[in-house]
């Protein structure tokens, strides 16, 4: 069953001009970051590099394949200089094209390699855990199945959500594929679509599960926080369950940063991403309204945000997320 749902193939050729947003004046040295992370987040962040750097930044948001490809597409003609990603396919897709300049070993390093592609190319410096929200009145905590994997059986049928258009879920499908292979994940996607009831956009799914109108969903963990700390609106009928044991519902996808090899501002773009990973800007992270894990061993979000190193998440090499793969396999069942 498909529900307020806007089916659209995340990889269309044709390319939608970005929104800009330009927190720049006309004097200085200034940057363009093609942000597809939430405009929000950046929009806090931005200001706060400029303030201190005097490197001023100019946005142009857009969503994660959206803006991959556009980069894809305008090779080295392109105006960009940063490429900022919520999930880490699209910087795989662009990694693969060739369009990323090598980042410094210095300013990578207070990232933990498992979150960074061992090319040196880009690096991750935020990251979202994947969980499963349920109905604390519809489901006992001991019903809930010890693996994703296991949301394909018949007995989730009619009780599971999700939101497979956008790039949060084909991130997990990606890791999915990664770990399991392409028949499984075929088999997987196949199983839940037959469960599932369709939702266009994680909010909206957190909204099903809370209403009871579903009774497990799969999301990120920062949109049931952020509801919490907002009022609790849509999390108060609700709890996270958190995978564990590697399983592929523990997986962390991550938000990545790169300079694009054809920047004429090379060296102020990497001091963006430089500011992006190191304390200073990761406490902003942290201290920020998104209440995604800073990557930087240094910085910790605040409870109640589950501690990051209590997630039990497997090992992918990010780079080895292949969005192709994922859009033709989403594709292949029905899903895009």
């Amino acid at each position: 069953m498909i529900r307020r749902s806007r089916l659209a193939p995340a990889l269309a050729l044709a390319v939608l001009t970005p929104a800009l947003v330009s927190c720049s004046g006309d004097d200085g040295p200034s940057i363009t970051v093609y942000n597809a992370q939430h405009e929000q987040l950046l929009e806090e962040l931005a200001p706060q590099f400029t303030e201190e750097t005097g490197i001023e930044v100019e946005l142009r948001n857009g969503k994660d394949l959206e803006l991959s490809n556009q980069l894809v597409q305008e090779g080295d003609a392109s105006p960009a200089d940063v490429f900022l990603t919520e999930n880490s396919p699209a910087m795989s897709q662009v990694e693969e094209a060739g369009l990323f300049a090598p980042l410094p070993e210095d300013l990578v390093a207070p990232i933990p390699e498992q979150y960074r592609p061992a090319s040196g190319l880009w690096t991750g410096f935020v990251a979202r855990s994947t969980v499963l929200v349920y109905n604390t009145d519809l489901v006992d905590p001991d019903e809930l199945p010890s693996s994703i994997l296991d949301l394909a059986d018949p007995e989730w049928a009619g009780r599971l959500s999700f939101s497979p258009t956008g790039a949060d879920f084909q991130a997990i499908v990606a890791a999915v594929l990664e770990l399991e292979g392409e028949d499984a994940t075929r088999e997987w996607l196949e199983g839940i679509k037959a469960n599932g009831t369709v939702y266009d956009g994680n909010n909206v799914v957190l909204e099903a599960v809370d209403s009871g109108e579903s009774e497990v969903g799969i999301i990120y963990h920062y949109y049931w926080y952020r509801d919490l700390a907002e009022g609790g609106d849509v999390s108060d009928d609700s709890a996270l369950y958190f995978f564990g044991d590697e399983d592929p519902g523990a997986f962390v996808s991550v938000s990545g940063a790169g300079v694009l090899a054809s920047s004429d501002d090379a060296s102020d773009a990497e001091k963006f991403v430089q500011f992006l990973v190191d304390r200073t800007g990761q406490q902003a992270l942290a201290d920020s309204y998104a209440l995604e894990y800073p990557l930087n061993p240094d910085v910790r979000l605040d409870p109640p945000v589950k501690p990051f190193d209590e997630l039990q998440p497997p090992r992918v090499d990010v780079s080895d997320l292949d969005s192709r793969t994922v859009v033709d396999l989403m594709t292949e069942v029905g899903f895009l």
